[in-house]
């Protein structure tokens, strides 16, 4: 090999790894020139940006924290959604019974129409009434128990202690207090009796006419339906069965029954556990004796049927399983048993069972005025058509204690 060739290699090496460098630097250069102006993938249709709640989620797990913060923060998020950044879940519960009892009375009230038209019955005032206006609330409704052949004893209530015409009316606007005559339809719908009670009614506008045919043998059943009509048609505090032989005090009940607004499944009467009466002929006797065990034994506690009152949910409890509740043959042991197996309270107040002058009268002098007051040995006022008066005399709270009290 010459000298000349020698020369000749480096030579050719030299300018080769010159412009080999230099082609690689100029092909950096293109490079990142053209990935800046077109590596620009626009999105796909259909393939959305994470969330901010997602981006969230993926924070959390890139910083290694396990599922059940995940889990938790997503708990956060739907309680959030469902009852406000506050979490008023309180509110909200007692918003949702509200509806819920609403329902229930919307439900009964079509059930009594729905029942009235199906047997023909006459359909009450109040109803049709209540089926176009919205409801109030009031704090009782006190359904006087009566009969086609007590006209008499009608009239002497509306004599004493039950104000009529335009006082009835402005005592259900001021003081929440709702007063009717309690009355089914005869065995022929339509007869002469059903005539008679419509016509009384049209002069003095204040029965509650139900789905019911009267009997003295189905005052269990009268009961029940008074019951589920009357929480149909208002929404009060309280409801009260009071026989039309009986004279009340109504600002006394009003007030007795005040102090117990507050509380829920309340039952207040005279209470009583008289003995079961197997004999049969005999006064109060119970064809279904057996179902209390042996022979002397003695009822289940029960108020007298002379005059009671139940809070709103257990008139609604009625109203929702009147086709399930047992009638015995004694209306005040019937309701009594409805409410047995329920956690009730029972409210023993002997005021609602005065005795008539001088008991009542001693006990208004001694400022202890009674809200009931008839004589035992007849379960009401004995020949209440003529003595009711004398007994609100001697006895009544005065008109004046009605219109001034606060309810």
């Amino acid at each position: 090999m010459t000298w000349k060739s020698r020369g000749e290699f480096p030579s050719r090496s030299f300018v080769s790894q010159k412009w080999t460098l230099f082609l690689c630097l100029g092909s950096f250069c293109a490079g990142m020139l053209f990935t800046n102006r077109i590596w620009s993938i626009p999105e796909q249709n259909g393939l959305a940006r994470p969330t901010a709640a997602e981006t969230g989620k993926m924070d959390v797990v890139s910083e290694g924290c396990n599922s059940r913060i995940l889990q938790e923060m997503e708990m956060r998020r739907e309680n959030r959604d469902m009852y406000g950044e506050d979490f008023k879940g309180h509110n909200s519960i007692q918003a949702l019974d509200k509806t819920i009892s609403s329902l229930e009375m919307d439900l009964a009230t079509a059930r009594a129409v729905q029942e009235s038209v199906r047997s023909g019955a006459p359909v009450s005032d109040d109803i049709r009434t209540n089926e176009s206006s919205g409801k109030r609330k009031y704090l009782m409704v006190v359904g006087i128990n009566t009969a086609f052949s007590s006209r008499k004893r009608r009239d002497s209530v509306r004599a004493t202690w039950m104000p009529q015409g335009d006082k009835r009316k402005k005592l259900e606007e001021e003081k929440g207090i709702v007063m009717r005559f309690v009355i089914g339809h005869s065995a022929t719908s339509g007869g002469i009796l059903d005539r008679a009670i419509e016509a009384e009614d049209r002069k003095h506008g204040d029965f509650l006419r139900l789905n019911h045919v009267e009997g003295y043998l189905e005052l269990s059943a009268k009961t029940k339906t008074y019951f589920a009509t009357a929480v149909s048609l208002w929404d009060a505090d309280f409801y009260v069965k009071v026989d039309d032989d009986v004279h009340v005090n109504i600002a006394t009940l009003g007030e007795t029954l005040v102090r117990h607004r507050s509380k829920q499944r309340i039952y207040i009467g005279c209470m009583k556990s008289g003995p079961v009466l197997s004999q049969k002929g005999v006064r109060y006797h119970e064809p279904e004796h057996w179902k209390f065990g042996e022979s002397g034994n003695k009822y289940f506690r029960h108020a007298t049927g002379q005059l009671y009152a139940i809070s709103n949910d257990l008139a609604t409890y009625i109203s929702n399983n009147h086709n399930v509740l047992h009638k015995y043959a004694n209306e005040d042991v019937s309701i009594g048993a409805w409410f047995i197996g329920l956690d009730v309270e029972h409210i023993d107040d002997r005021r609602l069972c005065c005795g008539t002058p001088p008991d009542c009268e001693w006990k208004a002098q001694a400022g202890n005025i009674c809200v009931a007051s008839f004589d035992w040995s007849c379960s009401g006022i004995c020949r209440s058509a003529d003595r009711i008066k004398e007994v609100h005399r001697r006895c009544g709270e005065g008109e004046n204690a009605l219109w001034s009290a606060s309810f």
